[in-house]
């Protein structure tokens, strides 16, 4: 007789029809995705940890509330991160406190995402990325106007692939690229602001 799967040996889409049927099992969901949404709102807002909390928690009573809606031609963690943009964007329509700072990246130690990041954006070694340079690269990202900051963050920092963000922020892949694009054009301006020239 065969084994039922464990919680955490479950696909996410295997996790939401269970909690369609019994809602217990949506703990297992908010428990696989909980560290990285706070996480993604830490770094592309500036709220306080408490507000980051709340937000958290309307983020998750927002996807519980709608998950009989869950569109399965994408994937529940691009679903979840479009829910989350959204409530990061009625956010700051409230409080105007979208943008991050220089501090929000400097609470997470994104040393290793940064270097990933760089070594991509500015066709170096990623070995190359020091702590001292770390907190100059997270000045500059902070700088970037939001829309560039975020497919940044999405792509470098959260990981997701073109067609994720595509999802995510509902533009075709084609606009997504060109952003991205965009994105690491203004961070090497940028970048040569904060004395980061003997990377590029």
């Amino acid at each position: 007789m065969d084994k039922k799967p464990s919680y955490e040996t479950m696909s996410d889409e295997q996790l939401v029809q269970l909690s369609l049927k019994d809602q217990n099992s949506f703990y297992y969901l908010i428990e696989r995705y909980e560290p990285k949404i706070l996480r993604y709102i830490k770094r592309i807002t500036n709220i306080s940890p408490e507000e980051s909390e709340d937000l958290l928690q309307e983020i998750f009573i927002k996807v519980y509330r709608n998950l009989n809606r869950f569109n399965r031609k994408l994937k529940f963690s691009s679903w979840v991160y479009r829910i989350a943009h959204n409530e990061i964007i009625n956010q700051y329509r409230k409080k105007k406190s979208y943008s991050a700072t220089i501090d929000s990246f400097a609470e997470n130690d994104d040393t290793d995402y940064l270097a990933g990041f760089i070594g991509e954006a500015l066709d170096i070694d990623n070995d190359y990325i020091s702590r001292e340079n770390a907190e100059k690269v997270r000045a500059a990202l902070a700088k970037l106007p939001d829309k560039y900051r975020e497919v940044l963050i999405l792509r470098y920092f959260e990981d997701q692939s073109y067609r994720e963000i595509s999802d995510i922020l509902r533009k075709p892949a084609g606009t997504v690229a060109t952003l991205i694009n965009r994105a690491k054009s203004k961070f090497r301006k940028i970048a040569k602001q904060h004395q980061l020239e003997n990377l590029i």
